[in-house]
């Protein structure tokens, strides 16, 4: 029992200094290397330590590496939050810093001494099913990564066109892990600017591929019409000199939403869920009686767009939901719906008959 505790700490590395962790890059080049970043004063990252030993029993073809992160690290603006936080001296921030670790514990793997995959946070089961994909791919074969590049380079062009204006950040909109993706979506916001968000920190390879395929090596980047526009710096030049709103396309304004929606098509259903997953009773009845007129319609789920729950309350004046729309004009709700299928009045309505 010491034996095998003995042998599976040794198969997992602890690395101290920068220098010592490119050397391994370099050693360690031709297997999977998957390394941890940690802190001892994280109880989580204890955790993903005993993980990571049963791993390394597993695969020994696999270099595991562990190396501590200060809490020194997270005191830069763009880490700081309201929780008090103590110096630590050891480890290795500048490897922190170069591979952009917001947060303990994060897993990065390495191959051919390139960083290919990422992990954030305690998810022993995801940590354990990227192992076995990467320890199982095999090499590429000659010529494979002229093509992979051609590849990610058609990825990249889909992602920047995803939106009339896409930002590419560290986070989300609702939820930005670091200062500078946190003051463009402020920007934004303050401007009305209507866009999309990718998360970089969900996906290495994009991570990576878009530095070199825009030419920018830091996050956040912001496109326009599938064009690079730039970093925080030039989005906060391009407000002072009041640029910024003829570049980036404004967000429709709510009533004008509202209108475009209504009349998505010719019968609207705004309601908690969708047609194939009611989420209360009263949205459950009224499917069940759109259901048996035979009639095309469709649906709004108002639970995933709080803007849209709450504005169309004082655009129809009607206050609770479901709602039903035919032809941009409201119907009413299930008791309405109710008499006028009882009436006999509902199906020539929704067919616009009357």
């Amino acid at each position: 029992m010491a034996a095998g505790a003995a042998e599976a700490a040794a198969a997992v590395v602890e690395v101290g200094s920068a220098g010592q962790f490119e050397e391994l890059l370099r050693l360690r080049a031709k297997s999977l290397l998957v390394v941890h970043f940690w802190a001892p004063w994280a109880p989580q990252c204890a955790q993903m330590n005993d993980v990571m030993a049963e791993l390394a029993k597993e695969h020994p073809q696999v270099s595991f590496v562990k190396t501590k992160t200060p809490k020194s690290y997270f005191l830069k603006p763009e880490f700081v939050s309201s929780e008090d936080v103590l110096l630590e001296a050891e480890a290795v921030p500048e490897v922190s810093e170069k591979y952009g670790i917001s947060s303990v514990p994060t897993f990065l793997f390495f191959k051919n001494s390139q960083s290919i995959d990422r992990l954030d946070g305690a998810h022993a089961p995801e940590l354990t099913k990227k192992v076995q994909r990467h320890a199982s791919s095999s090499s590429f074969p000659s010529g494979g990564s002229e093509h992979l590049k051609e590849d990610l380079s058609l990825r990249l062009k889909k992602l920047t066109h995803a939106a009339p204006c896409m930002l590419f950040m560290k986070g989300t909109p609702q939820e930005p892990r670091c200062g500078f993706s946190k003051q463009m979506v402020e920007i934004l916001n303050k401007h009305n600017i209507q866009f999309s968000s990718f998360d970089i920190f969900s996906d290495e390879e994009v991570r990576q591929g878009l530095k070199t395929y825009s030419n920018w090596p830091t996050y956040p980047q912001l496109y326009v019409s599938g064009e690079l526009i730039g970093g925080l710096d030039i989005i906060k030049e391009l407000e002072a000199s009041k640029e910024l709103d003829t570049i980036c396309p404004k967000a429709p304004k709510l009533e004008e939403r509202l209108k475009v929606l209504t009349n998505k098509a010719s019968v609207m259903l705004f309601m908690k869920g969708n047609k194939q997953e009611a989420k209360c009773g009263f949205s459950r009845q009224i499917l069940e009686i759109l259901n048996s007129t035979g009639v095309d319609y469709e649906t709004f789920d108002i639970l995933e767009d709080e803007e849209v729950r709450q504005g169309l309350k004082t655009y129809s004046n009607w206050p609770t939901y479901p709602q039903l729309y035919v032809k941009g004009e409201l119907v009413g709700g299930l008791d309405i719906v109710k008499e006028l299928k009882e009436n006999g009045e509902l199906l020539p309505i929704l067919k616009g008959e009357n």
